[in-house]
């Protein structure tokens, strides 16, 4: 059979991929012998995984004919035999079976992406309406809110408690029959009481306005009459200036100063006003005094518009003379900015605080009038001569003095933050190195003066006059109390370093009647000398000291015993302990860091403020810390021997202080404590 009549009665296929059914039925009706074939039907109806098994298939037999037919050619058969033919036949079946499956994947591909399509569009609609209903949620919350943040003009208004409004108001406003149980008519009703209570008030103000103005002139009128005796007063008091001297009564002096105290700045003002009045009222030997330059200080107070054209008229006057003359070096010109930065109003305030020994502390007040602030100087002036003791030269230095005086504070920065940037314009790093030329800018110096800064610790509402008052009498009290403080220690230097401890007759029962140790020696020392010490060194990691205090060395001695005491004076000595801190040489070198009994004898001499102030104010504290020192050495040494050894002890150191117990506890504590009147020693 030929292959013409094998190909006659094969039957036709039409492939369809995207026909419609209508024209399918077309077709079949017009041919009987078509058959429609649609491969997206045949598409629904075939497994993916068998596909595939059949690409795996395809491909192996279409490599295994390749295969068949290199092996062919390569045995000598020609290119168009029967057995090359045949299988070149099978490979094109293979090959258009792998065309269909690759149409059938690009079918499937297709197919998944557009359903893949549809879900995004029905999630997007989805994610459309929830965005919508969200909005919709916010909105009606934000309305919520503003109902319920809504407030009314009347809650604003301070009402009468309900009580007091039952209370006072009529009957006709109150209605308790309806408004005790509706809030809203009782809300109602409160406001009808504030209204009635208002028009009442504003009558009554009407009518203390009329009654103010009535005043009013009633004052002016003795005004008018009391200025008309004015001349004639003021010839009375000339009249009376040989009555005011003889007897001691200076009101023409109290005239003039008030005349000139009408210059001053407003914080030395404050100061002399409340200096003032505090001197009058509780310390009579208090005086107050204005000294400098009265008509520079009157110049300064001039209008402002006479200074400025003052001013305009100097500089035409320099523009015109800049020609004539060479231009300043930008160094001269800093410095003048400096100076004018720094520059001190022409009248300054004296305040002089007398004591009962017949010292006086000078106070000498200046105000600097670019900066804001007020300085102090300090000088004291004594009965009798203090320059014997050498050790005692700070205690009486202008430059130290008030160091302190409340706590932290040195005096050596300006209080004012402003005042740090305009340091920055004209060159000055810190306001300390020129506190020696201008004073020292305590914060209680601007508090006695009315002013007061930010930078303060601790704000106070008061201002002015009211801060003033409030921080003069404290004040003026520790001043008089530093002067004591400072005399007496300056005394008490000059005994100790002629190996004296003088020790009052009220403290005598503090000590036994004899102590054998005695102080050898007494001198100052600096801080980096005081810092240098070995046995110290503790004291300085702990903060226990600053540069601003008072650094002596003592040395106390018995035999061969010898115990340096490195003492530390605060500037608010006695209201702040002196801090001692021992070494023992004595068969070695001890310190309170190695050894208990001597730590003991530190706290003995550093902690019982008590025992060792004696009768107020507490001056003789000092010595008598340097006296329980020799005594507590007197009792480690006769004690030492017995606790080695158990022996009598050698004789250097005679058992002469009668003990309790020489020993106790585990690291043998010696009995430091003095009992009185009984006279022996026990631990504590």
């Amino acid at each position: 059979m030929s292959s013409d009549a094998v190909k006659k009665r094969k039957p036709k296929f039409i492939r369809n991929e995207a026909g419609t059914p209508e024209t399918k039925r077309g077709r079949a009706e017009g041919d009987q012998d078509v058959r429609v074939y649609n491969e997206e039907v045949e598409l629904e109806d075939r497994d993916p995984q068998q596909d595939y098994m059949l690409y795996k298939d395809t491909c192996a037999d279409l490599a295994k004919l390749m295969a068949e037919i290199q092996e062919l050619k390569s045995g000598g058969a020609k290119v168009g035999s029967v057995e090359i033919e045949e299988r070149h036949r099978q490979c094109s079946i293979h090959f258009i079976t792998l065309k269909k499956l690759n149409r059938l994947a690009h079918m499937r591909l297709k197919k998944g992406r557009d359903q893949t399509h549809e879900a995004k569009q029905r999630v997007d609609v989805l994610h459309l309406q929830l965005q919508n209903l969200l909005y919709e949620v916010m909105h009606l919350q934000k309305e919520i809110s503003k109902c319920l943040e809504f407030k009314s003009q009347h809650e604003e208004i301070e009402l009468v408690s309900e009580e007091e409004f039952f209370q006072e108001a009529p009957a006709e406003i109150s209605r308790p029959h309806v408004t005790r149980d509706d809030q809203h008519q009782l809300t109602l009703a409160r406001l009808d009481w504030e209204l009635e209570q208002r028009k009442r008030l504003a009558e009554q103000y009407k009518m203390s306005l009329a009654r103010k103005e009535k005043i009013q002139k009633a004052i002016e009128q003795k005004r008018e009459y009391l200025s008309s005796l004015q001349p004639g007063l003021h010839n009375i008091m000339q009249a009376s200036i040989p009555v005011q001297e003889y007897l001691s009564m200076p009101f023409e002096q109290m005239q003039k100063q008030a005349e000139v105290a009408r210059h001053l700045p407003p914080a030395l003002y404050v100061l002399m006003v409340q200096a003032a009045a505090y001197g009058q009222a509780c310390d009579k030997t208090l005086s107050v005094n204005i000294t400098g330059d009265v008509d520079e200080a009157k110049a300064l107070s001039r209008r402002p518009e006479d200074s400025q054209d003052d001013e305009s008229d100097s500089d035409a006057e320099e523009e015109q003379q800049n020609t004539k003359r060479r231009r300043a070096t930008v160094g001269i010109q800093l410095e003048d900015k400096r100076k004018e930065m720094l520059r001190r109003h022409p009248l300054s305030l004296c305040v002089d605080l007398k004591c009962k020994d017949g010292s006086i502390l000078h106070l000498f007040f200046c105000y600097l009038m670019n900066l804001n602030i007020l300085t102090v100087k300090t000088k004291v002036s004594t009965a009798v001569d203090l320059s014997g003791a050498v050790s005692a030269g700070e205690l009486l230095n202008s430059e130290s003095l008030l160091n302190c005086l409340y706590a932290s504070d040195h005096g050596k920065e300006t209080p004012n933050p402003v005042n740090r940037y305009q340091f920055d314009k004209v060159g000055i790093t810190t306001f300390a190195d020129y506190v020696s030329d201008l004073g020292h800018p305590y914060v209680w110096v601007q508090k006695l003066g009315g002013l007061q800064f930010s930078s303060d610790g601790a704000q106070s509402e008061l201002s002015g006059s009211a801060l003033s008052a409030s921080h003069m009498e404290r004040t003026m009290k520790l001043l008089r109390g530093r002067l004591q403080a400072r005399l007496a220690l300056h005394k008490q230097f000059s005994s100790l370093e002629h190996s004296i401890i003088p020790v009052s007759s009220e403290c005598q029962h503090l000590f036994p009647a004899k102590v054998v140790s005695g102080l050898t020696r007494w001198t100052m020392m600096s801080y980096q000398e005081f810092t240098e010490l070995g046995f110290v060194q503790h004291v300085l990691k702990a903060g226990l000291v600053c540069e601003t205090d008072l650094f002596f060395m003592a040395v106390v001695e018995r035999g061969t015993a010898r115990l340096s005491a490195a003492v530390v004076v605060n500037p608010r000595y006695p209201e702040v302990m002196p801090l001692f801190s021992l070494s023992l040489h004595w068969k070695g070198e001890r310190s309170g860091r190695t050894e208990d009994n001597l730590r003991a004898m530190e706290s003995e001499v550093n902690v019982f403020r008590a025992e060792l102030q004696g009768p107020r104010p507490g001056l003789q504290l000092l010595t008598n810390q340097i006296q329980r020192l020799c005594v507590c050495l007197d009792v480690y040494l006769e004690t030492e021997s017995q606790v080695c050894d158990g022996s009598e002890g050698p004789k250097e150191f005679p058992r002469e202080k009668m003990c309790l117990r020489t020993a106790r506890g585990p690291s043998r504590l010696k009995p430091f404590k003095y009992n009185h009147p009984q006279g022996f020693f026990s631990h504590r």
